[in-house]
């Protein structure tokens, strides 16, 4: 069987999915200038560390920036809890810090305090933002716009999109990497030619399920809570991410006969072992599918020239298959019961 069309193609999640390419291309051109400003003036003056603050997706993004600047930059990055401001007051020591805040609509008001309490502190405050007169924005030494366009369903997705090609975007430039800058710039084409692979299995295969593992590693870990989020927002499915060094703990016990799990991996060294813990899944009877690159995973997405971009066209392609998982159960995906676009945190 495979996934709906008609309906599916009809809602604003699937719309404004379908929008990622073209608002990614916009954006890698839009920020040309700004992102080069920046990542020259963060190899003169190097962070003692980086600090993201996030909620959401946009978290999810900050989980990926770990990844993506420690292992391509070397530089250490931490998510910063907005709480130990906006409850505690407690005074972050971050002078000398990049401080990276990551948001759709730039008006949580734990995000903005946060960002003014880094920024207080002798920190650097960069905004990844969709909003560019959000007051996030304006707690910003440096505001690096994501160019996704209105974003009217309130599941997050060309946003969360946007945010990991700015961060790419940023790494690429900040360690002057022409391999990872010439991957980015093919991700708008990869990401139509990628739009096509069937991914039915997963949506026949979940479209009763009542609990779900989603399983990634290193760069994918971002793909698995993006995708977890996801299935919980729109399709009332409870799905929980898990490291694929930490699942095979206590999570691994839950797992009993059919038991749906998930897994993305991408080509690097984290590749082997996340298929090793997967086949041992399978081993316990649990029902498993790998998204991977290339046509022989059981649910393919487009290949890429550096792995990490991969999880940007993993979840690209997944988001297709929940908004029509969603439909089929039953659920509108646009307008997820108890959620609003913005949630306004204190």
């Amino acid at each position: 069987m495979t996934e709906p069309t008609h309906a599916a193609e009809a809602t604003r999640m699937y719309l404004e999915v379908r929008e990622s390419s073209t608002a990614i291309a916009r954006q890698l051109e839009a920020n040309r200038a700004a992102i080069g400003e920046l990542a020259s003036s963060l190899r003169r003056e190097r962070p003692r560390f980086v600090a993201t603050g996030a909620r959401g997706s946009s978290d999810n993004a900050a989980t990926f920036a770990k990844y993506l600047f420690e292992t391509r930059l070397r530089v250490t990055t931490a998510s910063a809890a907005p709480s130990v401001q906006s409850i505690y007051a407690a005074r972050p020591e971050l002078d000398g810090a990049l401080f990276l805040a990551i948001s759709q609509s730039g008006r949580s008001p734990d995000l903005v305090a946060q960002a003014s309490a880094a920024r207080r502190s002798g920190a650097r405050v960069v905004a990844m933002v969709n909003v560019v007169d959000s007051p996030l924005a304006a707690a910003a030494d440096v505001v690096v716009p994501l160019h996704a366009g209105p974003e009217l369903s309130v599941a997050a997705t060309k946003s969360y999109l946007c945010s990991l090609s700015a961060l790419l975007h940023l790494a690429a430039e900040w360690g002057e990497d022409a391999r990872l800058r010439d991957a980015l710039a093919q991700v708008p084409e990869a990401l139509e030619k990628g739009w096509s692979a069937d991914w039915s299995a997963l949506v026949d295969g979940l479209a009763d399920a009542r609990n779900l593992f989603v399983v990634g590693r290193g760069f994918g870990l971002t793909a698995a809570q993006e995708v977890a989020l996801k299935f919980k927002e729109t399709c009332g499915l409870h799905a929980e991410a898990f490291s694929a060094a930490e699942v095979q703990h206590g999570p691994m016990t839950l797992v009993e006969h059919g038991f749906p799990v998930l897994f993305f991996a991408q080509h690097d060294d984290s590749f082997d072992g996340t298929l090793a813990v997967a086949e041992r899944f399978r081993e316990r009877g649990a029902r498993v599918w790998v998204a991977a690159p290339g046509g022989a995973a059981d649910l393919p997405f487009a290949a890429t020239a550096d792995p990490a971009c991969a999880p940007l066209l993993a979840v690209h392609r997944c988001y297709g298959a929940i908004n029509a998982l969603a439909l089929r159960r039953g659920r509108d995906p646009d307008a997820p019961p108890h959620l609003r676009k913005v949630t306004e945190t204190r």
